[in-house]
């Protein structure tokens, strides 16, 4: 957990491989105790088993450097946010690049990317794909970033009555991307100057879209249920709602919830506490709640080899 004097963060992070043979996900968390700052990195590879792994490991892996590294100079770090986030974006693809060049092998491998970065009442992201990043405001679930896939063009063509919903859902191009990290340009890139307000009770996840097996209204159900529940007690009801569905194209899943929440006061700690003998024994002061670290790295491995760089073949569930 990373306290501010504002909000807190309460970070809990899981990976599942799925119904899938090889696990192409890699996800990083740091949310350094006593930091205002904190920020995930999760990349979804593709490219089938010899190197849809690898792609994933590149991206986490200097994306995690670069935003480590600047997170030495927080103020520094947001007033030059987005070309932080750009550079580092642009170095991971560049050493993709570098790596199928010297391995021809692991040619057309490649991996979507999302990294919420967290400064105490502020979200900032950058994402590439379709990885979503979701807010849970109010009872009312919010994806925030752009879905860089098919997806959103052929739920346009249902909403314009040009498409049935039923031929959407199983739309053989539905899941292809528009945008990824190759080696090549990266087509489209997600990251807005303008961060997104955190308020007290907001959570946050930022997930691979093997999560969205289960749909949106599904999700919001769970997370209206256990919005008083820790992270770690929300992120093990994800992975039960998953494995309940018992899809047998279960793709893997990796995500990591983020719960913001105002500190605990003395005062509160003391109004939470039973009735005593206050009236006639002076109640004995109350030390101040101490913020616990929640930080989880998982790096992952191997994937499907019926995988191609745009295109993941997949019949599961959609948001």
């Amino acid at each position: 957990m990373s306290s501010s004097a504002d909000l807190q963060y309460d970070v809990a992070s899981a990976i599942s491989l799925g119904r899938r043979d090889f696990q192409e996900d890699a996800l990083i968390c740091d949310f350094p105790m006593g930091s205002d700052l904190g920020f995930a990195v999760l990349a979804d590879g593709m490219g089938g088993h010899a190197a849809g792994d690898i792609a994933s490991k590149i991206v986490v892996t200097e994306m995690f450097a670069e935003l480590k590294l600047q997170s030495g100079d927080p103020e520094g770090m947001e007033n030059g946010i987005g070309d932080v986030l750009h550079d580092a974006v642009l170095n991971a693809n560049a050493c993709i690049g570098a790596h199928t060049e010297s391995d021809p092998g692991t040619e057309g491998m490649g991996a979507t990317l999302v990294a919420p970065v967290l400064m105490t009442d502020r979200l900032y992201w950058i994402s590439v794909g379709d990885s979503p990043l979701f807010l849970f405001r109010n009872g009312e679930l919010s994806q925030l970033n752009e879905d860089h896939s098919m997806a959103p063009q052929i739920d346009y063509l249902v909403r314009s009555g040009l498409m049935a919903p039923e031929a959407a859902m199983n739309h053989p191009d539905r899941n292809c991307l528009t945008s990824v990290l190759a080696g090549h340009d990266i087509p489209r890139i997600d990251c807005p100057q303008i961060p997104m307000k955190l308020v007290d009770g907001d959570i946050v996840i930022a997930a691979s879209d093997g999560l969205q097996f289960l749909d949106n209204s599904e999700l919001t159900d769970l997370l209206a249920e256990h919005t008083d529940n820790t992270s770690a007690d929300i992120s093990t009801n994800l992975l039960r709602c998953l494995e309940e569905l018992d899809d047998p194209d279960q793709d893997n899943v990796s995500f990591c919830v983020i719960k913001v929440h105002k500190p605990v006061r003395n005062v509160d700690l003391a109004l939470s506490l039973p009735p005593t003998d206050s009236q006639i024994m002076p109640r004995p002061e109350l030390p101040l709640a101490r913020a616990r670290k929640e930080k989880v790295t998982i790096m992952a491995s191997k994937t499907d080899s019926n995988v191609s760089m745009y295109c993941r073949i997949s019949s599961g569930r959609r948001a």
